[in-house]
């Protein structure tokens, strides 16, 4: 069984929309690619179609990648009674070495570090789960431990 995919509701979006177009596009512009390189005559020593058929296998590998996660996701939505606690879906914003951070809460699927949205299984977002505001928490990374003070929680 594969484990729960945390996604936001733009998230599953864009997950839906890529699978969408990899079944009905690129699926079958690669198969036209493969079927045009056959044409061109010998397949031991075509370049062509064995690329083709390599991009052909790579998109029904990210095809049979998008489905399971499809079917595992769980939509990250508002809660009404979690306020002041951090959790998957949450923005806060902390304070570190005197420094202002501001990150997102997001499952694995979507982080993306560079715009501040870490996942809940990384040192920092699995340690700041469950805190609450006001909260110094210590997060221990491979650069060794710091401390985050949870400034706000939204």
């Amino acid at each position: 069984m594969s484990k729960l995919q945390y996604m936001s509701a733009e998230g599953l979006e864009k997950l839906q929309q890529e699978f969408h177009q990899l079944k009905t596009v690129a699926r079958r512009e690669a198969a036209s690619r493969i079927e045009t390189a056959k044409a061109l005559g010998d397949l031991s020593e075509n370049a062509e179609y064995h690329e083709a058929k390599d991009h052909l296998a790579f998109i029904e590998g990210r095809i049979m990648e998008l489905d399971e996660m499809l079917k595992n996701v769980a939509l990250i939505e508002e809660e009404k009674g979690a306020k002041g606690v951090v959790r998957v879906g949450s923005t806060i914003v902390v304070n570190v070495d005197g420094k202002e951070k501001t990150f997102t809460i997001v499952g694995s699927s979507e982080a993306d570090p560079t715009t501040g949205k870490i996942s809940n299984e990384s040192p920092i977002g699995s340690a700041l789960l469950g805190a609450k505001l006001k909260e110094t928490v210590l997060v221990t990374t491979p650069k060794g431990e710091t401390e985050y003070v949870i400034v706000s929680i939204s």
